[in-house]
């Protein structure tokens, strides 16, 4: 249990004039208490009033592994199969005075539950995942020791996926090898499912089939990240077959640019929005802005997308302890994609790019 992230989250409460807020199976939850329950179709949540006060709904079947999470001191109303939560909700509602409360719910609440808990407490709800998504957003200096501990695995992994791509295998098999090298290297699991997309398949940003056969003078894409700790990492390498035509490494050179040139312009102070402009300047010189399709970057921590967005117009100043993405690209539909991605913490006022994996043109 994170008392300290608790209380935190209730100063912000009281900033916002907030009674309560509601935290369903999330990252959230994971950040506040270190619960990853199955998401399955019985409601639990977590419940922070604006005092510090805390209080867990679990059903009967997980309050074993909620309890270990939460300790033996907190407050858990459970509920079993045969009755419902409605009852354990009015029993929290009346025994911490619910009734009448601006409650925040963040995005781990089902629409079907929530229309359950309105009907139970006589409150006005309002949107909750921003909340909790700004407390994540400054990382101290073990969720930072754990982020840069993620990106040296992936590019353990990376460097191995080199050796072992070659024509004649499929997209899955190279799935299936990132899986199975990620384990291998320490991490806890995967912290999104891989992108693995060859030839012209590479022009999708978020590709997601596995059937391909890798052939010659091929573009293989990879976007892949594992978990340590809870932490994600997140990193783009992109690599040829072959000898890649002109205009693949003229794209190539250009994205590589862009990437620099965006790491090299973050700082603590400068806008986000900042950031996205140098990337989408360099692309732009070089007549590819079209095919910039993506933002430039997303934050991340327990969860592999979360603030700050690194995206156009977005005026949200950066600060020591943000974490985040730096992924420009170049989606050229039905020829190829080509995308470069780390992550860098903001340390000391400046960026520490956490992948040290080469990005220099490799030839496979």
């Amino acid at each position: 249990m994170k008392l300290e992230r608790i209380l935190k989250l209730a100063d912000s409460l009281k900033k916002e004039n907030i009674g309560a807020v509601l935290v369903g199976p999330s990252p959230d939850l994971e950040y506040l208490t270190g619960l990853t329950p199955s998401h399955d179709e019985r409601f639990k949540g977590l419940f922070v009033l604006s005092d510090g006060s805390f209080f867990y709904i679990s059903p009967s079947l997980y309050l074993e592994e909620t309890q270990r999470g939460l300790g033996q001191d907190a407050k858990i109303y459970v509920w079993y199969d045969d009755e419902g939560f409605l009852g354990a909700l009015k029993q929290a509602r009346d025994d911490f005075k619910l009734e009448g409360l601006r409650i925040a719910v963040s995005d781990g609440i089902s629409a079907v539950h929530l229309l359950d808990i309105q009907e139970a407490i006589d409150g006005e709800f309002v949107k909750g995942n921003i909340i909790v998504g700004e407390l994540r957003m400054i990382k101290d200096a073990e969720e930072v020791d754990n982020l840069r501990k993620a990106s040296e695995i992936i590019d353990e992994v990376v460097k191995d996926l080199y050796e072992f791509i070659r024509p004649g295998i499929r997209e899955r098999d190279i799935k299936r090898k990132i899986e199975e090298l990620c384990l291998e290297k320490g991490a806890s699991g995967l912290s999104f499912d891989p992108i693995v997309a060859s030839g012209p398949n590479s022009s999708m940003p978020h590709y997601n089939g596995d059937s391909r056969v890798i052939q010659e003078r091929d573009i293989v894409l990879l976007d892949l990240g594992c978990k340590y700790k809870g932490y994600c990492s997140d990193t783009t390498r992109t690599f040829f077959i072959g000898e890649p035509s002109e205009k693949e490494k003229e794209v190539y050179a250009a994205v590589l640019e862009a990437n620099l040139a965006a790491e090299a312009y973050v700082k603590e102070g400068v806008a986000c929005g900042e950031v996205d402009k140098v990337a989408r300047d360099v692309l732009k010189k070089a007549g590819l802005d079209k095919y910039f399709i993506t933002r430039t970057g997303h934050g991340i921590g327990v969860n592999i997308h979360e603030y700050p967005n690194i995206v156009a117009n977005n005026k949200q100043i950066i600060k020591n302890g943000m974490a985040f993405s730096i992924e420009p690209s170049v989606c050229i539909p039905g020829e190829f994609g080509i995308r470069i991605e780390d992550i860098v913490v903001v340390n000391e006022g400046k960026a520490e790019v956490l992948n040290k994996f080469t990005k220099e043109m490799l030839v496979i």
